[in-house]
């Protein structure tokens, strides 16, 4: 099974010791009440859930790596380090400020996704540059007084608009485009079905079902030079859903449409798909195309497992559309 949370270490209900007492310090930070006692019970269960919730990786109580990444960006504060770029790539809500703020000001920084990469350099030297500051691309002091001194000069993000205009003037086509489609091990024949459909329309299709950590898996997308990434996976809640990319500031426009599409398709097949949402699933976060996350139905499930090995065929063409739709006619590119 692809697990999107990924699994070296895991906390959960009814473990102790000094790593859970770390935990619970550490949401405590975060402005959960939590008694600090090295016991992983029902309060630090409640908390887990509210922290995920609030950070938009899978809610299962959890606390994996993905979970616990996003607890050690959350205590980053801009000033708090040097932001530059760096291998590997400087993560934090230091960095997400950063982007957000340069954003705002009209200086692309790329997407808002707490991620220092080659954009959000580029954003920080050409602020630099004309604020008068050594273009270094390296956001100390000095910087950061002259980000808080110009303040929010507009409303909204430059790189959103970008993406908008992008998706505007764009052909509005699947046929040519490169997809990258990712299952679980245990969908495999969804995935082949779904990638005949994708490829009968004229797409280059690669499928994945290797079950890979995702951040392999968004790297090899993004070396694929995808124009999309779709994910199929079972989930942890009863039903079906499409996640694309969104955080508190930020939300991926093509993700998002592409999460309409093929909701909208599969709700023709399937007795239960939820209005699509946006989560900071590693796969959605670090992949640089419109990408989506779909969970076709609780892996504890056994009438959602039924309905695939009789309506396979049905769901790989709803994908397939879902897919052709997204791309070919967004809902809206103006809100």
């Amino acid at each position: 099974m692809l697990d999107l949370s990924t699994a070296d270490t895991l906390l959960r209900i009814g473990d102790r010791g000094n790593a859970v007492r770390d935990l619970q310090e550490r949401l405590t930070r975060c402005g959960y009440a939590v008694t600090i006692d090295g016991l992983f019970g029902e309060e630090t269960l409640r908390a887990v859930r509210g922290f995920q919730e609030q950070r938009g990786v899978r809610i299962d109580g959890i606390c994996g790596p993905e979970t616990w990444g996003a607890l050690i960006e959350s205590s980053y504060a801009l000033g708090d380090r040097l932001l530059y770029l760096h291998a590997p790539m400087l993560r934090g809500d230091d960095v997400t400020d950063l982007q957000q703020r340069l954003n705002a000001l009209g200086f692309d920084a790329g997407r808002e996704d707490g991620i220092l990469g080659p954009e959000t350099e580029a954003g920080l030297r050409q602020f630099q540059r004309e604020r008068g500051l050594v273009p270094d691309a390296v956001c100390g002091p000095a910087t950061i007084v002259a980000l808080v001194a110009v303040g929010t000069l507009a409303a909204g993000s430059v790189a959103a608009v970008r993406e908008r205009d992008t998706l505007r003037r764009h052909a509005r086509r699947l046929r040519d485009r490169r997809l990258f489609l990712v299952v679980d091990p245990g969908l495999a024949a969804l995935g082949a079905a779904a990638r005949r459909c994708l490829s009968d329309e004229g797409a280059t299709v690669a499928l994945d079902a290797s079950g890979d950590d995702p951040a392999v898996l968004a790297d090899q997308a993004n070396a694929f030079g995808a124009d999309v990434c779709v994910a199929v996976v079972t989930g942890t809640d009863p039903g079906a859903r499409c996640m694309y990319f969104a955080n508190q500031t930020f939300r991926s426009e093509g993700g998002l449409y592409l999460a309409r599409g093929i909701t909208e398709q599969l709700r023709a097949v399937l007795a239960r798909v939820d209005e699509p949402a946006g989560r900071t699933y590693r796969l959605l976060r670090e992949t640089r195309m419109a990408a989506v996350v779909c969970e076709l139905f609780s892996r504890d499930e056994p009438a959602g497992a039924a309905t695939l090995m009789s309506r396979g065929p049905e769901i790989a063409n709803a994908l397939a559309l879902g897919v052709r739709e997204g791309i070919e006619h967004p809902v809206d590119i103006t809100t």
